[in-house]
């Protein structure tokens, strides 16, 4: 027995699938352009813990920012936090801010409060709890820090935890604030 086949129907399949195919690709976006070293760093409005006012990348315009992203329930994120912390205090009042963007869920405000509380941490926590700030800056885990310059341009990503406190980290914020 032999089947019944249009003729030409391979023909008709293959043009519908790449023409699926072309219209697709034509239609979509693409992926953006990778973050890194002289990228403009993504402008965002985060909402503070314990803040009435949002955190925005607008309102750090002529400061040098080092935009830290965390959760509490990464270790490497905790273990960082006091370095940050010394750094922070090192170098507060020198037109320099440290922000740590949370990605925690939501409902887990309370547990970023307590983590705050137990790591005497002074620098300001935005939350994101979308992860929408997170995705436009391209994490791909944390801890993950930029260091932003005062124009607002990306000079450096730093993937995973770091010795914040090092001398060659407060040293290079120095350099960017003293323009060099």
């Amino acid at each position: 027995m032999t089947s019944a086949r249009l003729p030409g129907a391979g023909w008709v399949l293959a043009f519908v699938v790449l023409a699926t195919g072309a219209v697709l690709i034509f239609f979509s976006k693409g992926a953006p352009p990778p973050i890194g070293r002289g990228s403009a760093a993504p402008g965002f409005e985060l909402p503070l813990l314990d803040d009435p006012s949002p955190a925005s990348l607008s309102n750090l315009r002529g400061q040098v920012v080092l935009l830290n992203f965390w959760a509490t329930w990464c270790k490497p994120c905790e273990d960082e936090m006091p370095a940050m912390e010394r750094l922070y205090r090192g170098l507060r009042g020198e037109d320099f801010e440290l922000l740590a963007v949370s990605v925690d869920d939501e409902k887990d405000l309370a547990v970023v409060r307590d983590f705050r509380e137990r790591m005497a941490i002074s620098f300001p926590i935005a939350l994101d709890p979308a992860k929408s700030v997170s995705q436009s800056y391209q994490t791909m885990g944390f801890p993950e820090s930029l260091l932003i310059d005062r124009e607002g341009r990306v000079i450096e990503r730093y993937v995973g935890p770091r010795d914040w406190d090092h001398p060659v980290y407060a040293e290079r914020i120095r350099e960017l604030l003293a323009g060099s």
